[in-house]
């Protein structure tokens, strides 16, 4: 075979062999500068960043100063526009209760609120004393107090555990029995005014602080409390206007249908300054519920209300207080707007009767 070239044909193989040179050379520039863009684009949203992110929001975090635990979500009676519901009948365990209490306390909380549900249902009471006593003796919570419908209450709990409560709230939403009965607040024929009397002389005698909460619905919202609410003289009456949470009063999965319970602003306004005289009172309306409380349910875990249900975050047994709390949707100008701030104990209260 003859294997010699014309000077064209060599120029012409030379030229081929220098453009495939630079195309393989152009390719893997290319090829590089492809993996490195991907690379920088995967990096802003790499699992790393995305933890840094969330670790200056944790360290941004709001301190619990004041919180809410509904430990408890059953409950002996059926107030029509109940927004903490019986979906579960899970308590936890003693024990794992403190430990939550303990994380608490340790992120900065001052002020601790039992609630539920009812929370002297649960083992007649003495599981939520064992709570009181813990969070006063051992973690020497400056306030401690608890919400009640008051049904389940009898002295010997004030005998046993009085000392470790500053502040004991009783729901009374109507000083009408007939009233309490179309709201659902009542169990058989036992009157829930007449209980209230005899709670609030308990409180007297074993010096805790006496409250009455009241939800303004349309049931009541046009009755005069003053005169009734003057003799019992709580150390506060807090007057909540009704509220719809979806998932417990309102919307396909609720236990409750809340809405012929609910009234306008205009309504709740006159219901205010009908009772404008009553220096103890303390209104909170549905902007100021949403966001201004921190509610730990049944499992510690924080609930955002802010978008009208209760969306949980993760249980502060599980991820710790600080990383929970950011997703609890807590409103710490509303919280200081409404004077939160500012933590009760009964040491602080004159308790004139």
């Amino acid at each position: 075979m003859n294997l010699s070239f014309s000077p064209v044909a060599s120029a012409m193989l030379l030229l081929r062999l220098c453009i495939s040179t630079l195309h393989c050379f152009f390719s893997s520039v290319f090829s590089k500068v492809c993996y490195w863009t991907a690379g920088a684009r995967k990096e802003t949203t790499s699992p790393v960043l995305t933890q840094k992110l969330e670790q200056k929001e944790i360290q941004n975090a709001t301190t619990p100063t004041s919180v809410n635990y509904h430990f408890t979500r059953q409950c002996n009676y059926k107030c029509g526009f109940c927004f903490h519901t019986a979906k579960t009948s899970f308590v936890l365990p003693l024990e794992e209760a403190k430990r939550g209490l303990k994380l608490l306390t340790d992120s900065g909380m001052e002020k601790i609120n039992f609630s539920g549900g009812e929370p002297f249902l649960h083992e007649k009471g003495e599981f939520l004393g064992k709570l009181v006593q813990y969070c006063k003796e051992d973690l020497q919570l400056p306030s401690v107090s608890i919400v009640s419908n008051g049904s389940m209450i009898r002295e010997k709990w004030f005998q046993k555990y009085g000392d470790y409560l500053d502040i004991l709230a009783i729901s009374c939403d109507s000083f009408d029995e007939s009233t309490n009965q179309l709201i659902g607040r009542t169990q058989g024929r036992k009157s829930h005014v007449d209980n209230l009397y005899k709670i609030r002389n308990w409180c007297q005698q074993y010096k805790v602080a006496f409250k009455i909460n009241s939800v303004i619905n349309t049931f009541n919202v046009d009755e005069d409390m003053t005169e009734l609410i003057d003799a019992l003289k709580p150390v506060r009456w807090k007057v909540f206007q009704c509220l719809l949470i979806d998932g417990e009063n309102a919307g396909e999965d609720a236990l409750r249908e809340a809405e012929r319970f609910v009234i306008s602003d205009q309504q709740f306004q006159e219901f205010l300054d009908r009772h404008s005289n009553v220096s103890c009172l303390v209104p909170e309306s549905n902007e100021k519920m949403r966001n201004s409380y921190l509610i730990l349910d049944e499992y510690m875990r924080f609930l955002d209300c802010r978008e009208g249900r209760k969306d949980p975050s993760k249980s502060i047994l599980d991820v710790g207080v600080k990383e929970a709390i950011t997703f609890s949707g807590f409103d710490e100008k509303m919280f200081l707007k409404r004077g939160g701030k500012y933590v009760w104990s009964k040491a602080d209260m004159k308790l004139e009767w």
